[in-house]
């Protein structure tokens, strides 16, 4: 379990993060999300205690810096291209594994747990920025930790790398582990969270489930071509849901289930030609989440556009 407490850091007068407290619980992959400059890294870096500021962060109730075999509590990829780049692969792996008081030969395992076993003697230097990612997140594999605290891991990955990584950190926290990670690729946070914390400007604008997070914005809704617009639009606002749109065979409805839609058409003989249930997605729900938290409204933008 990690719990961040009331987090604040400062840079001069600017409040890059204020007062933001949130909770990963174990077995859950926890996504954190924000617009850019919204104070994600900063957070990962005042959780580890790598930059001073007000607050605490917990594991399972201690600080960080007080965990008695960090490595092997909490594994952290902030920073995917930190190593020497003379050094080879696997011999910079041993070095990190040798300060940790691991055994030397994790270096080796986790080389192979993220597919670089051929390029172990070879020099980061001239890794492509998703093979940099993978030796970042083999850095903090190698003590086994039951925490994973990862900032953009899938940034430079390909589709099959994307895939692995997806696939990995399922069953990774399936396990009963901790992970947090934090990504601009609002698909794949998706596909692979099972809750969220949403920031904005330093504060916390959401911190709940995933599925919670998108129906929080109620925009799910039932697209229907029928015979009968205007019949079909009356009688489910009288079922108590609502019409958001009505063309000449169209009615787009909220509120109400497409069963039940269907179910009012067949009762009144209304012909349906198409009924289509639309869910948002986090993307969506994200945008409206955070558009006042960015200078640029994306979502607002798109509208004007169409409307022009």
């Amino acid at each position: 379990m990690i719990e961040a407490r009331g987090l604040t850091k400062r840079f001069g007068e600017k409040t890059v993060v204020e007062n933001l407290s949130f909770r990963v619980e174990p077995g859950k992959v926890t996504g954190f999300l924000g617009p850019n400059g919204a104070g994600k890294s900063t957070t990962m870096r005042l959780m580890l205690g790598l930059d001073a500021g007000e607050g605490e962060t917990l594991f399972d109730g201690v600080p960080y810096r007080e965990l008695a075999q960090p490595a092997r509590r909490v594994g952290a990829m902030l920073d995917a291209r930190s190593f020497h780049p003379a050094r080879t692969a696997v011999n910079h792996l041993r070095m990190l594994a040798k300060g940790a008081g691991l055994p030397v030969s994790r270096a080796d395992e986790v080389l192979e747990r993220v597919g670089l076993t051929s390029v172990a003697a070879a020099r980061p230097r001239g890794f492509s920025l998703g093979m940099g990612q993978r030796l970042g997140l083999a850095a903090a594999l190698l003590g086994e930790p039951d925490t994973l605290i990862l900032d953009e891991p899938a940034n430079g990955l390909d589709p099959q790398g994307i895939h692995w990584l997806r696939e990995f950190l399922t069953r990774y926290a399936a396990a009963g582990n901790s992970v947090l990670i934090s990504s601009h690729l609002l698909a794949e946070v998706e596909a692979v969270a099972d809750h969220l914390v949403v920031i904005g400007r330093g504060r916390l604008l959401a911190a709940l489930p995933l599925a919670e997070f998108i129906r929080a914005f109620e925009l799910d809704a039932v697209f229907v071509r029928t015979s009968d617009a205007e019949g079909l639009a009356r009688a489910v606002a009288q079922e108590g849901g609502t019409v958001l749109e009505r063309e000449a065979e169209l009615v787009v409805v909220r509120g109400l289930p497409q069963r039940r839609i269907a179910e009012i058409a067949a009762a009144l003989g209304i012909l349906v030609y198409e009924l289509v249930a639309r869910t948002s997605t986090l993307e969506t729900a994200y945008l409206r989440a955070s558009a006042e938290q960015t200078d640029y409204d994306a979502l607002r933008a798109d509208q004007e556009e169409v409307t022009a």
